[in-house]
């Protein structure tokens, strides 16, 4: 048809099939699908990071999404595995005032989730009124690599407690707390939250008191990254009037840190979990004030910060999950098809065009040939052939489009032409048989 050969459409055909396969190949590398299995790094048993790491697990697990909770020591820990390329960790929770964009440049921020309290417990015959009164005392203070025990020897070493006049325990959660009980602690120093399970025993144990702190004002205007909460008497239990009076703490906030190289779609995917998990009030916050859509140590993901703005998009909304990728996906492939099919039809008419041409030469040179081969000696079988080659050109000529009849007359006219010699050699007397 046309000039193309059944090798020349087979040809076209393979490369068609080759550049759509480039396509795809393409774009799962620029576009690949989101990972099913990602990595939380939390804190130690029992703690604050350690709760929410958990409801986040739940959150996305309706979304076909497993989170594995990675116990670590705290926050120290947690920006060491995220700046790893092999941990495996992706994701990772980190106090305020421990670490910052210039020490950390490949994480990025979700925004700040919560403030996180630091709890002071004792034994409840051995309370006292002021930190300076710790010294001699064993402080359990954190793990190491804890957020919790860097906020801890800063507080501590400002009312002039110190390693030097003071035993420092690098324990938290459940080890903290069992060692109070063991009387191998008399103080516990907990970063947590007022929702975690093991502060809401901790609170209601009638054997554990909770120390209200003077001077909390004094210590945020010495560093920055504190704050002052209050917990109000009965909070915890109007009937049994816990806590007795009001309490006043110290505390901090806390962000959720991702590698920037965390797939887009997971991030908007944990953006909606920490809204979820994180944007109702409490006892310390008001409804909707976490998670922020700003951190003052990291830049924001873009795809947090678009979501906390925004909300879910438009497919989001009204698709599934992973619907929502593989139809994100083939949305992009038809864009860039059509960015390259467009110009490519664009100039189709005169590709077509050149084939008809193309086409139209090639049997103006079989008619040629016809007449340059009609010798006066000719024999009648060699006639033949040509007459059989003349039906050829004529069937082919007839295949001619009709937006191309003018061409389709012109040729006709030659092949008349052509036919009339042929006729009248044929009609010469005495030609040889063979």
């Amino acid at each position: 048809m046309l000039g193309v050969s059944r090798r020349q459409l087979v040809a076209m055909a393979t490369v068609v099939l080759a550049i759509a396969l480039a396509v795809w190949l393409a774009f799962d590398h620029l576009l690949p699908a989101p990972p099913k299995t990602i990595t939380i790094a939390a804190g130690s048993k029992g703690g604050a990071y350690e709760f929410y790491a958990h409801k986040y697990r739940d959150v996305l697990a309706r979304y076909g999404v497993t989170v594995e909770v990675r116990s670590t020591e705290g926050t120290v820990e947690n920006l060491d595995l995220l700046k790893d390329p092999t941990s495996g960790v992706d994701i990772g929770f980190v106090q305020g005032g421990v670490s910052n964009a210039s020490q950390a440049p490949d994480l990025e921020s979700m925004g700040r989730i919560n403030y996180l309290a630091f709890f002071i417990f004792c034994r409840a015959g051995e309370t006292f009124a002021d930190l300076t009164q710790l010294k001699g005392k064993r402080i359990a203070v954190g793990p190491a690599a804890s957020g919790t025990n860097l906020a801890a020897t800063k507080i501590l070493k400002t009312n002039g407690i110190t390693p030097q006049n003071a035993t420092f325990l690098t324990l938290g959660g459940r080890a903290a707390v069992d060692a109070l009980d063991a009387g191998k602690a008399d103080v516990l120093f907990m970063g947590s939250v007022l929702e975690a399970p093991l502060i809401q025993n901790l609170l209601r144990d009638p054997g554990v008191a909770v120390v209200s702190l003077p001077r909390v004002k004094a210590l945020v205007r010495r560093f920055a990254f504190l704050t002052r909460l209050e917990l109000p008497s009965g909070v915890i239990d109007l009937e049994r009037n816990i806590p007795s009076s009001d309490v006043t703490l110290i505390g901090t906030t806390s962000s959720v840190l991702v590698r920037a190289d965390l797939h887009p779609e997971i991030v908007g995917l944990l953006a909606r979990a920490l809204v979820e998990v994180n944007g109702e009030p409490g006892i310390f916050q008001q409804f909707g004030e976490f998670p922020t859509n700003s951190d003052p140590e990291y830049p924001m993901a873009e795809g947090a910060r678009d979501f906390y703005k925004n909300g879910p998009s438009f497919l989001h909304r009204y698709l599934p999950f992973w619907v929502t990728i593989y139809v994100r996906r083939l949305l992009a492939i038809l864009v860039t098809v059509a960015a390259i099919a467009v110009p490519v039809f664009s100039y189709a008419p005169k590709v077509y065009l050149w084939l008809v041409r193309r086409h139209i030469v090639q049997l103006y040179r079989d008619l040629r040939a016809i007449e340059e081969g009609l010798a006066p000696d000719l024999s009648r079988s060699r006639l033949s052939a040509f007459a059989g080659e003349l039906e050829r050109i004529d069937r082919a000529a007839s295949k001619l489009p009709m937006r191309h009849s003018d061409l389709f007359f012109a040729l006709q006219t030659q092949i008349g032409l052509t036919r009339s010699h042929l006729d009248a050699a044929l009609a010469r007397p005495h030609l040889a048989a063979v």
